[in-house]
């Protein structure tokens, strides 16, 4: 067995996030899955990652677009929450 198996990561998206990216336009869509394909991948060493201040939740940056997720080391899972526009990706 590899020990790069022991060490993959699984991407689970939430509903809201699954409706998000369903209503990207096909080339936002494309960047933005081969995004969190990089990210799964090397979670620890992704470009365009920083933590929310203030917030569980980390984002990562795809143009105009953030992926908003939360990275869980014990189940080794990648929980994507939300993907939006700039401007609307910080408001609570």
């Amino acid at each position: 067995m590899s020990g790069g198996e022991e060490d993959a990561w699984t991407p689970h998206y939430a509903r809201r996030a699954e409706k998000d990216i369903s209503q990207l336009d096909r080339q936002v869509r494309r960047r933005v899955l081969l995004a969190i394909g990089r990210l799964i991948a090397d979670p620890d060493h992704a470009a365009g990652v920083r933590k929310l201040t203030g917030r569980p939740e980390a984002r990562l940056r795809v143009g105009d677009w953030r992926v908003i997720f939360e990275a869980e080391p014990e189940s080794h899972t990648v929980i994507v929450h939300r993907v939006l526009p700039r401007g609307r990706a910080y408001d609570r």
